[in-house]
């Protein structure tokens, strides 16, 4: 049975939209009801509402048409659409009235809402906080990464009726767009997860993208209402400041976020974290992951990486703050595994292939490397394939030796460069050296890689591939696995 959704009226949807109750659709129809709200005809279900987004390649406004004919019970549009069988809701920006909507359903939920944002790791701590609450909430979270200003809606939009609490992933990459997102979900609880030079095409600097990132705890501070321990399952809502929980990377984020927010928890591996989120006796294995113990419960992570410790800490601080027994919040990320190209594991024969290439900057590139130096080899060489980050602006070049530099002091035995990293090898001394003696291998055309890779690795290899998600590094999986001669073993 599908869970109850919630069911708009022609007075609710007027009322989201701030529309006057006598325009062309004349009084508002009690009778006339919608099953949900809609963007996309290939998903459309009948009796959704649907709203004609404009776009950088598409109008959908172009979909109107379509959109009754799959049954849509209304449509939102920015003008009228002529002659049309189902009532139309005008309004001056498409975009907006979508988080109007978004807006108007979250008021009418009583249940904690958790925003999390940060230049990475937003979606491995979603995923963990919902595996996390699993046992003792309804939780609704955002799917894969729909983290912008038309995901994070139809994210709300899709809450069902009988959800707990909801958990959102907040991204952006340019100013003022977690302020907007805020504005819709109205978060109990903010996380920010790390921030580093990430968007800086239009967010300027570190610091634009670290005061872009605050613009949650700002909105926290000023508007959210945390749930107390305990009552949450009740839910009983505590009238205190919301909640801001922030990790400790980079040194500037803690004490930057105290300034915005008055009570922040702090987790992650260092000093500045709270002592109760930190890792206890935590544990490398052999193929990358970690153990440690939380709250005296052990916590087997699935999900290669030592920063993957720290989100972990991140979703156990959420858990806590929403009333989940710390020996359920353990066993709930205990069993959360990786996303698809999201530090997944793929075995081959020998071969091992460690794929971390859904996005990527510097700050993730060398968590990847790290996480890559600390596997074991399997008898073959650890080898770093690593591609463009993209929107990095007048920075891009800089960046990209800065990471190079620091990913060659690293164990790792080869290093595969495509993109900007090959063009940031040419200008680096050390990585001139590392060409010489073979460390290095270049291959300038992201288009050849595929070619070029089976003379550069070898059937024993454990390889990561880290790249932004349009440089599309893995379209290079296939000839990889096929090197392995064995059949694939996720």
């Amino acid at each position: 049975m599908m869970p109850a959704t919630f069911r708009w009226t022609d007075a609710l949807v007027r009322r989201a939209l701030a529309l006057p109750n006598d325009g062309p659709t004349g009084a508002p129809d009690p009778a006339r009801a919608y099953e949900g709200v809609s963007t996309d005809t290939r998903t459309l279900r009948p009796g959704d509402v649907f709203v004609a987004l404009r776009g950088e390649r598409f109008d959908g406004h172009d979909f109107i048409a379509r959109a009754v004919e799959s049954g849509c019970g209304a449509v939102v549009a920015d003008h009228d659409p002529g002659e049309c069988p189902v009532p139309v809701y005008c309004v001056s920006d498409t975009l907006k009235a979508l988080g109007d909507l978004a807006l108007h359903r979250r008021r009418r939920a009583a249940v904690p809402v958790v925003g999390i944002t940060g230049s990475s790791g937003k979606t491995t701590v979603k995923d963990f906080a919902l595996g996390a609450l699993a046992g003792t909430h309804r939780a609704h979270g955002t799917e894969a990464n729909l983290n912008n200003r038309v995901g994070a809606p139809l994210t709300i939009l899709s809450m069902p009726e009988t959800a707990t609490a909801l958990v959102l992933e907040m991204g952006t990459n340019e100013p003022g767009e977690i302020a907007e997102l805020a504005r819709i979900a109205h978060p109990t609880a903010g996380v920010v997860t790390t921030v580093s030079e990430t968007h800086i095409e239009r967010l300027g600097d570190l610091g634009g993208v670290l005061d872009e990132k605050l613009d949650l705890l700002r909105a926290v501070a000023a508007g959210g209402s945390a749930v107390a321990a305990g009552g949450l399952a009740a839910g009983r809502a505590a009238p205190l400041p919301g909640a801001a929980i922030v990790g400790d990377d980079p040194a500037e984020l803690p004490p930057a976020a105290r300034k915005v927010h008055p009570a922040v928890s702090v987790a992650g591996w260092s000093t500045a974290a709270d002592p109760d989120l930190r890792p206890r006796s935590p544990r490398p294995r052999a193929d990358g992951t970690w153990t440690f113990t939380w709250m005296g419960h052990p916590v087997t992570l699935r999900i290669p990486g030592a920063h993957n410790v720290h989100n972990a800490l991140l979703a156990l601080a959420i858990a806590r703050l929403l009333g989940v027994p710390p020996a359920g919040a353990a066993a709930g990320i205990s069993s959360v595994g990786p996303g698809a190209m999201r530090g997944e594991v793929r075995r081959s024969g020998a071969l091992t292939l460690l794929v971390d290439c859904y996005n990527a900057n510097a700050a993730g590139v060398a968590a990847a490397v790290t996480t890559l130096e600390g596997m074991a080899a399997g008898g073959g060489r650890r080898v770093a394939v690593l591609g463009t980050m993209l929107e990095l602006g007048e920075r891009s070049g800089a960046i990209h030796r800065e990471a190079l530099a620091r990913a060659l002091r690293a164990g790792i035995d080869r290093y595969v460069l495509t993109g900007a990293f090959a063009r940031a090898a040419t200008e680096l001394a050390d990585a001139r050296a590392a060409l010489a003696d073979e460390r290095v291998h270049l291959v300038p055309d992201i288009g050849e890689l595929a070619d070029r890779l089976p003379e550069l690795v070898g059937p024993r290899d454990t390889i990561l591939l880290k790249a932004s998600r349009g440089v599309r590094l893995e379209r290079a999986i296939p000839v990889l696995e096929s090197l392995g001669g064995g059949e694939r073993d996720a």
